[in-house]
């Protein structure tokens, strides 16, 4: 269905920076515009990675408006909304589309463990208010898993329904995916950006693009050229990085990594803590390797 909304290419699920148990908003100013800098093509506030779960609800709200203010129209903004409360995803929703983001990201319902039908008419609730939607299928987070089915009659049967952002480390999935709807498909590890687009995927909600926006970028870019060689060379160079910020729950290797460059405060919110001690020493050794300057 060509009318409707195309995102692909090397997206960021941006960290949401913390200072003396706040959020930095001025940190989060200068982290928009390195990823706009470095090239990312759409920023994601209020994922996983940006700690949706701790912010409050005004919180939640200002982050959006914040990124959608700041990235003035450069490039989409796709605002985390989900909630395993269809009454709250509603809510969070309509916020986003009145703050003008141009998408909004719907997790799988979590903790309820709701059937395939549930899910669906989760979606489809949503789908009223009228922004484009991408589902965000995430098993290890949520205990549910979106099948290839179920997505296709949510692309099939909801015209908001625009892409999937795909985290079940399933190639076959990704796969049955592409075979069953013209859904866009968007990794959501970046270790598996490569294999995903091999197999008909469309770029990478990626964690490591918070520290190197360019380099994903230069991924994905070999990836649409169809150069495969330098794609594999580049995912193979990148590896490392991508396993090293999974060492621990995301996001605390990738805020640990940032605040070794300076980027931000290493700062996360109960229930998550920061890098363990035992972990701190090859994660700045890895930075290092790659030629980044970790400060002391």
């Amino acid at each position: 269905m060509s009318d409707r909304m195309k995102l692909e290419g090397s997206m960021v699920a941006l960290v949401t920076p913390f200072r003396d148990g706040e959020v930095d908003w001025d940190a989060l100013a200068r982290l928009i515009e390195f990823q706009i800098d470095g090239g990312t093509q759409g920023l994601i506030p209020c994922g996983t990675t940006g700690e949706s779960p701790t912010l409050t609800n005004e919180e939640h709200d200002k982050v959006i408006e914040f990124a959608v203010e700041k990235a003035a129209g450069r490039v989409p903004v796709i605002a985390g909304t989900g909630s395993n409360s269809t009454a709250e995803a509603l809510e969070r929703t309509s916020h986003a589309k009145s703050a003008g983001a141009d998408a909004c990201l719907i997790v799988n319902p979590y903790y309820n463990k709701p059937t395939q039908h549930g899910m669906f008419e989760h979606v489809r609730r949503i789908a009223d208010i009228g922004l484009p939607i991408v589902l965000y299928n995430i098993p290890g987070r949520t205990g549910v898993e979106l099948s290839a089915e179920t997505i296709a009659k949510m692309y099939n049967e909801i015209e908001t329904v625009v892409a999937v952002k795909e985290a079940t480390g399933k190639l076959d999935l990704a796969s049955e995916i592409a075979a069953s709807c013209d859904i866009t498909i968007l990794s959501g590890d970046d270790s598996l950006t490569l294999p995903i687009c091999a197999v008909g995927g469309s770029g990478v909600i990626s964690v490591l693009a918070n520290l190197l926006p360019g380099e994903v970028r230069r991924l994905w870019d070999t990836i649409e050229a169809q150069q495969m060689h330098d794609a594999c060379t580049q995912h193979l160079r990148l590896f490392p990085l991508f396993r090293g910020m999974f060492v621990e729950t995301n996001p605390i290797p990738i805020k640990a990594a940032m605040a070794m460059t300076g980027m931000i405060a290493d700062e996360l919110r109960l229930p998550l803590s920061p890098l363990s001690a035992k972990l701190r020493g090859p994660l700045a050794d890895l930075l290092k390797e790659f030629g980044l300057k970790v400060r002391a």
